[in-house]
């Protein structure tokens, strides 16, 4: 199938996989698609929006999502860290998010909203200025991440060792801030 480029364009429930392997999107909505497990590596998706869509373990191998905003999706097991670095621009709301790998990913001032990313992974990632707002981090890990500035206020479940992540600056609350000490087991009344 020859590469077709879509703009501007609403696909509702219809959108299929063979559509969607051949194809470059701009400016383009996705409603209530059902597409786990779809491969769109090499594609291109730019200033667009998937609302209700089940992404579950799709493929991202060299795909670009620029300015692409997920709300209210299922994107389980999704390997971000596989996209295009030059163009990753992306927001999470409301998503579901469990076992997520984001590998050396530039998410500064991302927003993830009322996320669930239980036992999601980043890894080298610069996170600077990003918010975690509503999110349940549980068994979700930071390995050498950039957190400066990001913030974690609202987070729940989060455990981050300051020793192995950059933390200057971020903001946290209590009690999720003990989260920050539980590598040493030490007990907080």
């Amino acid at each position: 199938m020859a590469d077709t480029e879509y703009n501007d364009m609403i696909f509702e429930k219809e959108c299929s996989v063979e559509m969607i392997k051949g194809s470059s999107f701009d400016s383009c909505t996705f409603r209530d698609c059902n597409l786990p497990e779809c491969d769109l590596s090499g594609r291109d998706f730019t200033d667009c929006i998937f609302e209700n869509c089940n992404l579950g373990n799709i493929k991202l191998n060299d795909t670009g999502l620029k300015q692409v905003e997920f709300k209210n999706c299922k994107i389980t097991g999704t390997d971000f860290g596989s996209c295009r670095d030059i163009i990753f621009e992306v927001s999470f709301e409301d998503c579901g998010m469990d076992f997520c790998n984001f590998y050396r990913n530039n998410l500064r001032k991302t927003l993830f909203s009322g996320c669930r990313l239980n036992e999601a992974d980043f890894l080298e990632c610069d996170l600077r200025e990003a918010s975690f707002k509503n999110c349940d981090l549980l068994r979700t890990g930071f390995i050498q991440c950039d957190l400066s500035d990001s913030d974690f206020r609202t987070a729940l479940n989060y455990v981050i060792d300051p020793e192995k992540n950059r933390i200057a600056g971020a903001k946290f609350s209590y009690p999720g801030v003990l989260g920050l000490l539980e590598k040493y087991d030490i007990i907080v009344e």
